[in-house]
């Protein structure tokens, strides 16, 4: 019996259906087998029920707030009542705006957008890029990386104490690392920052699809994310929070929809009155269908039960975590050390192997679908392999050959869709690899690691 196997025998709930679970992929060795979709930290497979409703939603599609036809008024209906859902998931305030994005990354630049003037934005190094980079406007303080949620709470209070107390302030922390999976003191921060005067964004991509995200509770001021992450298709995202920046700020895209009335002057131009509800960020015909999928995985999420859920994931994080520690060649990458709390998201170096190389093996000769790179997190996964931070390296495979060493790491990642067998599969083809190499050739091809089927032959 297998240490995963033997870990999750008293699982409390089964793996979630999800699309593409029966999907057999080629192996380069002959053969198929079964996909197993081990990369869902950069977009997790969609749930067989968003995906349902989807479709029984689909004949009765119709543009939304524009229309007096019965679709138009049904498609109007479903989308505000989509916006509800949301709210309920995150358990927001009662004045709180829940605006339709296209993505955790739109979100954070909307919000950046929405900073009042002079506002000065705290964020950590250890940031994935989508909530690293869009303060370009703002002056910015970008904080080391902690190494325990202790000290990351006392550098944020250090860096608040000196800042200008009399001008607005924002914090953006993620709350599931993108690349360890490790779980950050959000209710800390939080505290933290309001207690110093500033308000704090979450960046809840990697959290919310594994543990419920409870606005209030946390205390945070906004939540943003994504839904192709939380097992729904058609890029949407969701910025989720308090009103008052967001109303006073010009909105995100000027047109149709955020505008309430638009009048020619007698000088030639344009008078503009804008919406002040959620509207005003939200221009353009809107994506409902990708909306509703979000609302129905959000409510798939909470009716499964985030308690099931939660303790599934965790005993599936503890048996991969113990698998790797059998091979003394990986190299797991952690902030906070092998007692912190994560998600179903790993990161790990392999000794003697080239990263892109021991992706490319996984998939090519085991139908295995992991991430090789820098994880859109560069500062961190640089800090976290020791490596200098001018060091080159980059998303996708450098430029180093097969067999060389690479700046790069690899990422398991895995949640509620997820069969066990897939993850016992990756144990054995980890082990293997190590121990006996890959059985084929492989070259870099426009900045991948891929089999050389030139040669047809294996190694």
């Amino acid at each position: 019996m297998s240490v995963l196997t033997a870990a999750t025998d008293q699982s409390i709930c089964a793996p979630l259906p999800v699309l593409g679970k029966d999907v057999t992929v080629p192996l380069v060795t002959g053969g198929e087998v079964t996909y197993a979709a081990l990369d869902y930290a950069a977009s997790a497979p969609a749930l067989q029920r968003v995906w349902d409703d989807v479709a029984a939603y689909a004949p009765y599609y119709g543009s939304v707030h524009r229309g007096a036809g019965y679709l138009s008024q049904l498609s109007t209906d479903l989308f505000e009542s989509s916006r509800v859902t949301v709210a309920e998931f995150l358990g927001c305030r009662a004045d709180d705006q829940v605006v339709f994005t296209r993505s955790t990354t739109d979100s954070l630049n909307l919000l950046a957008a929405a900073l009042p003037a002079d506002c000065q934005v705290f964020v950590f190094e250890t940031e994935h890029h989508a909530s690293l980079l869009p303060w370009r406007d703002a002056r910015v303080t970008y904080l080391n990386a902690p190494r325990t949620p202790d000290q990351a709470v006392e550098t944020l209070e250090r860096a608040l104490a000196g800042r200008d107390p009399y001008g607005p302030a924002l914090v953006c922390v993620t709350g599931a690392s993108n690349v360890t999976g490790e779980l950050w003191p959000v209710k800390e921060l939080a505290a933290a920052a309001h207690a110093h005067g500033a308000r704090i964004v979450l960046d809840a991509a990697q959290l919310a699809p594994h543990h419920p995200v409870d606005i209030a509770e946390l205390d945070v001021d906004w939540v943003a994310f994504s839904g192709h992450k939380l097992y729904a298709p058609f890029g949407s995202g969701v910025l989720a929070g308090r009103s008052d920046w967001l109303t006073a700020a010009e909105p995100y895209l000027a047109g149709g929809g955020a505008s309430r009335q638009v009048a020619r002057r007698a000088d030639g131009g344009v008078d503009v009155e804008w919406h002040t509800t959620a509207a005003r960020h939200e221009a353009g015909s809107p994506n409902v269908i990708g909306v509703y999928s979000i609302a129905s995985a959000c409510k798939a999420l909470t009716e499964a039960g985030f308690d099931s859920l939660v303790a599934r994931e965790q005993r599936l994080v503890t048996a991969v975590r113990a698998g790797l520690a059998e091979v003394p060649e990986v190299k797991v990458l952690s902030l906070f050390g092998d007692d912190a709390p994560r998600v179903g998201v790993i990161s790990f170096v392999v000794q003697g192997w080239n990263s892109s190389h021991f992706a490319a093996a996984l998939s090519a000769e085991y139908g295995i679908g992991v991430r090789d790179g820098l994880f859109c997190a560069h500062p961190l996964v640089r800090t976290l392999l020791g490596s200098d931070p001018q060091d080159i390296g980059e998303c996708g495979a450098p430029e180093a050959e097969p067999g060389q060493k690479s700046l790069n790491a690899i990422r398991v990642s895995f949640g509620a869709g997820t069969p066990d067998e897939h993850l016992e599969r990756f144990l054995r083809a980890v082990k293997e690899l190590v121990s006996e190499g890959a059985q084929w050739k492989y070259r870099t091809e426009d900045g991948r690691c891929v089999p050389d089927r030139g040669t047809a032959t294996q190694v």
